[in-house]
């Protein structure tokens, strides 16, 4: 019998989080996608610390409306300008065992646009 698609979801994030590490000039971008919000922090995994941090819960981010694509973008640029406030400018993108598309593609795209480099 196959895996279940949480196994398999398991697995593909141990095989991305093997290569994908953060550093404090260069922390991980790591993505969290549920039903009905998304989540996104960055990672310094030396310390084992959090350091931003923007979801599509936030105040000034859960008054919009659109699709969920729509404002996964918007959480994108929010992350983008918190890095940039603490002087980071690239980081390596862990997509959580998601693929890269829809939600999580438009989350990348909107830090993209707004300065992240990856």
């Amino acid at each position: 019998m196959g895996l279940s698609k949480t196994e398999r979801r398991q697995r593909i994030r141990r095989r991305i989080r093997k290569v994908s590490f953060g550093t404090s000039t260069r922390p991980r971008l790591s993505v969290f996608r549920s039903n009905k919000e998304i989540y996104v922090q960055l990672i310094d995994d030396t310390k084992g610390v959090s350091l931003a941090a923007a979801s599509s819960r936030d105040k000034d981010l859960s008054s919009l409306k659109g699709t969920k694509s729509e404002i996964a973008t918007q959480v994108g640029k929010a992350i983008a300008e918190k890095a940039q406030k603490i002087g980071i400018e690239t980081v390596a993108f862990d997509r959580g065992g998601n693929l890269y598309h829809g939600r999580v593609k438009s989350l990348a795209e909107g830090a993209r646009e707004a300065g992240l480099k990856f």
